[in-house]
């Protein structure tokens, strides 16, 4: 981060210096966790449903913090010594912090979004533009408080900032990419996903869409064409469009799509750059689009096609994204980050492509946040287990138990080998 005194944060956010003596106390980093402290942080104490900030201004404080930003109301719940930053809202003035360094710094910005695959194909940029001095989102700080703590982490001389961009409703995704303003926008996918906050799929489409509509007239946008929901957002920016995909008529074309004994990717990339061969690092055939989108998104802010396919090769995904492991001689594919219809069919769709000699078994939680289909959606899933074939199946959870359901509905020869079993008993 820019190094700033107290008053300097207090004058961008519009707040004030609690006591005086500490105006010149200096600031190197950010953070909202009072556990993560380094020494010269500033402690944002945020209210929350479950816990309260404020409660851990003295420990933070305590741990090196080189001060706090508080809201005014609060004052009482903290050391009446404090080194705080005194505001009407921590949250607000967090977001105003992020976006002056963000402004100041003014480095390229490639913006991700999408239901699914968000975060991998952020992981893909990063490396891709590995030559480049990037800063990227950790895990899945895609949020009002995540995209504004990853802005606080730009310094003097950083080229590129990477972020997703995630959602809980209509209007985040703009007011987000307001203050990134990225020069690349990537769409990746619309599924259902928040169904519960938004409704339909429609809805879902046209919050995503917020992304390429706010983008400059000399921006670019990114669409994984494969998806119709994401390619008719073609229509809604101003900005240059690529359509990358499997599709005939997408601008960066994969061709001779093969996967390798763990399920990973090799393809032949055919685009206005020419030919080039591809190998993905991550298991999932699904993974080729995010793979296209991430290689033109760092083709976008200038770097060598050639280039970016050699970082692609390198990346290292986030946790609990199709993460395959070997133990005790088992082959175990890990997908728990988060879970929707789509990404369960795709992970499923994985797990049959891993070549075996034993049987294959998926263990299926609930999927939230997909509303009132949520049960007609778990017994889809049901029926893709059972399509596709999968030998064995438990679901943790009352709600996953329609899973189940669904696969002896579509095949009720293989019941014996599916078992439902409650959150307690997992």
């Amino acid at each position: 981060m820019i190094e700033l005194t107290l008053a300097q944060v207090a004058d961008v956010v519009g707040g004030d210096v609690a006591v005086e003596r500490a105006a010149g106390a200096v600031v190197g980093g950010v953070t909202i966790d009072s556990r993560t402290v380094r020494d010269g942080d500033l402690f944002v104490a945020l209210t929350g449903t479950r816990t309260d900030g404020h409660r851990f201004v003295g420990s933070a404080l305590q741990a090196g913090a080189a001060g706090a930003l508080v809201r005014a109301d609060r004052l009482d719940d903290i050391p009446g010594d404090a080194a705080a930053v005194v505001t009407d809202d921590p949250g607000d003035a967090l977001l105003a912090l992020g976006a002056w360094v963000r402004d100041t710094v003014d480095p390229q910005v490639i913006a991700v979004t999408g239901s699914n695959g968000k975060t991998t194909t952020k992981d893909m940029i990063s490396a891709a533009t590995r030559e480049r001095r990037v800063v990227a989102n950790q895990g899945s700080f895609n949020n009002e408080l995540g995209v504004p703590l990853t802005c606080c982490r730009l310094e003097h001389g950083t080229e590129l900032l990477v972020s997703e961009i995630g959602m809980r409703g209509a209007g985040q995704i703009a007011d987000l990419a307001a203050l990134l303003r990225p020069s690349v926008g990537v769409v990746t996918s619309v599924a259902p996903v928040h169904l519960e906050l938004l409704g339909s799929l429609e809805a879902i489409a046209q919050a995503k869409g917020e992304l390429v509509e706010t983008l400059d007239a000399d921006a670019l946008a990114v669409l994984v064409a494969d998806d119709p929901h994401v390619a008719a957002m073609a229509d809604r920016t101003r900005a240059r469009v690529v359509t990358v995909g499997r599709s005939h008529d997408a601008d960066w074309r994969a061709t001779d799509v093969e996967l390798d004994r763990d399920a990973r990717a090799r393809f032949v990339l055919d685009g206005p750059h020419g030919r080039h061969d591809v190998a993905l690092p991550v298991a999932g055939e699904h993974n080729v689009g995010n793979a296209l989108a991430a290689l033109a998104a760092a083709v976008g802010v200038g770097v060598d096609l050639g280039a970016a396919v050699a970082g692609l090769a390198q990346a290292t995904i986030s946790r609990w994204r199709l993460q395959l492991q070997d133990i005790d001689g088992l082959r175990v594919l890990n997908d728990a980050y988060n879970a929707n219809p789509t990404s369960v069919a795709a992970a499923l769709r994985t797990l049959c492509a891993l070549p075996t000699s034993g049987r294959r078994w998926a263990v299926l939680g609930t999927m939230a946040e997909i509303g009132q289909s949520s049960a007609a959606e778990h017994r889809a899933t049901g029926a893709v287990v059972a399509d596709l074939g999968v030998d064995a199946l438990v679901t943790v959870g009352e709600t996953a138990a329609a899973i189940r359901d669904g696969a002896d509905a579509a095949d009720p020869s293989n019941r014996a080998r599916r078992w439902a079993v409650d959150d307690a008993a997992a």
